[in-house]
């Protein structure tokens, strides 16, 4: 199981974006990070796959334990070999490789001799990749490079898949291939990390979720709690008609029974 608890992340020395953070991924499950722009969604994956000193960040207090290993002193390849892979925000393929050679990106901590096999069949288990496989990856549609980006991630053979805004600018039919593939990917015995802005789809798909704003976790329950909960439905599921953000709606209705 995924246990963050406490985490709190600087940036530069003195840009503290992690508030005291705590989540939890328990095994085989879907779980949603729901929050708006800069409430720290991404640097939580950072923290969670290695890649925070690229950005001059530090997790300076708390612990984000995988399966027992404290992944906040662990660089990103080893977290990668004991089982977490990430397919970040905007898919970031390698544009100038073929999809085949994308594909055996993936595999790049791996030193067994099943890699053309699994290769082999990602291109049959995606079909459009497969009939692709020697192209340019940077000449594939929006939606075949979000398929690239998560073939190349299972490529690694994780246990755990942290999903940055697979939605992402993606037309309504994609979106429903990538969350058809997400509940195949859990089918498969797989966790998943769901961070979205879609809140329809994300508690769709998961079966827990956590709201997050401004470095904290404001919220969290099922995800039928979630949907039915009436200030969840103003702002995410745009039930109110104007986006303003979690907290400002929490403030609009206390304001409201101080004037009453």
């Amino acid at each position: 199981m995924l246990a963050v608890a406490n985490l709190e992340v600087v940036y530069h020395g003195v840009m503290l974006v992690l508030k005291g953070l705590s989540l939890q991924v328990p095994d085989g499950s879907i779980v949603a990070l729901l929050g708006p722009n800069g409430a720290g969604k991404t640097t939580l994956l950072r923290a969670l796959t290695g890649l925070l000193d690229i950005h001059d960040g530090e997790a300076t207090k708390g612990t984000a334990t995988w399966n027992g290993l404290d992944l906040t002193k662990m660089n990103a390849a080893d977290i990668v070999r004991n089982g977490i892979a990430q397919v970040m925000e905007g898919r970031r393929i390698l544009p100038e490789l073929t999809v085949e050679e994308n594909l055996r990106a993936g595999a790049y901590t791996r030193r067994d001799a099943d890699v053309k096999k699994d290769v082999d069949a990602f291109c049959a288990r995606f079909p459009v990749l497969g009939e692709r496989r020697d192209r340019m990856a940077g000449y594939l549609s929006g939606g075949e490079q979000q398929m690239l980006a998560i073939a190349r991630a299972l490529m690694a053979r994780p246990k755990l898949l942290l999903l940055d805004e697979p939605s992402l600018g993606l037309a309504p039919k994609i979106v429903e291939q990538v969350a058809a593939l997400v509940r195949e990917i859990n089918a498969d015995g797989m966790s998943v990390l769901l961070v979205e802005q879609n809140a329809r789809l994300a508690l769709d798909l998961a079966s827990y979720g956590y709201v997050m704003e401004n470095g904290k976790i404001v919220l969290d329950g099922t995800s039928e709690e979630l949907a039915e909960d009436r200030d969840i439905r103003e702002f995410y599921l745009g039930d109110r008609g104007q986006q303003t953000s979690y907290r400002d709606v929490k403030l609009y209705r206390r304001r409201k029974r101080w004037l009453s």
